[in-house]
């Protein structure tokens, strides 16, 4: 058997080196900088198996990943675009910033309004007993026009002639009303106060206001009165409403108000009529209406200083503690909360007061004045209970309404605030609970 004999091919070194090599391109130099990235062509020639096959070559483009410090020249690092970003934006505005905090101030969708809670009132305190409306509207005769040209001290006495005569006058009572027949006075009241405003009859208005203010301190029908707390607080609505959108019109020369303006920006008119309304309020007699009266005006502190209803509010609380009954006092506090939401809803310390006075009053259902008018009135003590209920409820609304989780801690914490010997304010929540 003949042997078989292998021999080596013969290789040409140099053209295979030069076929294998990259290819050389040319760079201009103003081109150029060595932290661009470089596009390397790669060529490869793969040579069959067989003797006399062809050899195919492929040609591949590849880019060498960029360096993160080459980005600094065409501006889009990070640092950059940034930079570029905070220059391109214009700085805020005082009007833009002023409705930021406004909006942030701003009572919610997820805030029950009081709305929703007026029908349902109306319709569980109802009584079958008589009721009574007993109004003092004083009288016209024997006023004067006060003239523009004249002197100062004329018309400071004319205004005190006719504050002095808001509690004087003509008594109209009703009496032996049934239910409907009590609402129905009401509202015809309210249309009342409607038709003085518009016949610029506004002392008129705010007689009306008054002793519709003073039923809330009759608990004669015991039962019905949280509907008519909802009543009377309707046309208290009415006039604070129609007050601030005489004032804000006297701002409208030449241009009207923004929703966010302050009081820098309100004309010297408007502020004396402001005055004006702040004080005949003050020269009301009675506790009772006019507290209310200036709850009811609360928003109007807008047009006088920056921080009005901040110093207002905690003047009002204190006020309340001056109701001799707690089931008024508390409806008090709760229509106190209810403009304060509106108005200025961040003003939490109030709200919080205003709670614990109400956990302070509840040792006084067990005094002698309570527990007489049960009896004469036959009342329960559940059922008198439950008509603290939708005041509490509402106050608790207000109290906690996007309250941290520290502040419940606190209000756990905190005894309440009363004037002589608060009872324990465990026994008082517990009260509260209940009567919830």
């Amino acid at each position: 058997m003949a042997a078989v004999q292998w021999h080596s091919r013969a290789r040409r070194y140099e053209s295979e080196l030069q076929s294998c090599g990259l290819e050389v391109a040319p760079v201009e130099f103003s081109d150029y900088h060595p932290l661009k990235s470089i596009t390397v062509t790669d060529s490869k020639s793969r040579r069959g198996a067989r003797k006399g096959s062809t050899s195919s070559s492929s040609s591949s483009s590849s880019s060498v990943a960029p360096d993160p410090l080459s980005s600094m020249l065409d501006g889009t690092d990070p640092l950059s675009m940034f930079a570029a970003a905070s220059a391109s934006e214009s700085p805020p505005t005082l009007s833009q910033s002023r409705k930021r905090r406004e909006k942030e101030d701003e009572v919610g969708v997820d805030f029950e309004p009081w709305s929703s809670k007026r029908g349902e009132i109306l319709a569980r305190f109802t009584t079958t007993e008589k009721l009574s409306i007993n109004l003092f509207m004083g009288s016209e005769k024997g006023k004067a026009p006060s003239l523009a040209s004249s002197a100062v001290s004329e018309k400071v006495r004319t205004r005190l002639e006719e504050l002095d005569d808001l509690e004087e006058g003509s008594q109209r009572e009703l009496l032996n009303l049934s239910q409907q027949d009590y609402v129905n006075r009401i509202e015809e009241l309210n249309q009342s106060l409607k038709e003085a405003w518009a016949s610029d009859q506004k002392v008129k208005a705010l007689k009306i206001v008054i002793q519709c203010s003073k039923l809330l301190s009759d608990t004669a029908v015991i039962q019905f009165y949280p509907s008519k707390f909802v009543l009377i607080t309707d046309i208290l609505d009415t006039f604070g409403r129609l007050v601030y959108e005489r004032i804000w019109s006297m701002c409208s020369d030449p241009r009207p108000l923004p929703d966010s303006f302050t009081a820098d920006e309100v004309n010297d008119t408007a502020k004396e009529t402001c005055l004006n309304w702040f004080f005949k309020i003050a020269s009301i007699r009675e506790l009772i209406p006019r507290l209310y009266v200036e709850v009811a005006l609360l928003k109007c502190n807008r047009f006088l200083t920056k921080c009005g209803i901040q110093e207002t509010v905690p003047r009002l609380t204190a006020m309340i503690r001056g109701i001799g009954d707690p089931l008024v006092a508390v409806y008090a506090r709760a229509y106190l909360c209810r403009i304060g939401m509106e108005v200025a809803p961040h003003l939490k310390d109030s709200l919080n007061k205003n709670f614990f006075d109400l956990l302070g009053t509840f040792r006084q259902i067990h005094g002698d004045s309570v527990q007489n008018q049960l009896v004469l009135q036959r009342v329960e003590i559940p059922v008198y209970l439950t008509l603290y209920s939708p005041a509490i409820h509402w106050i608790l609304q207000c109290v906690s309404y996007r309250a941290p989780e520290v502040h419940f801690r606190c209000c756990c914490d905190r005894p309440p605030q009363t004037m002589n010997d608060p009872p324990h304010p465990n026994r008082s929540r517990s009260r509260v609970q209940a009567s919830v």
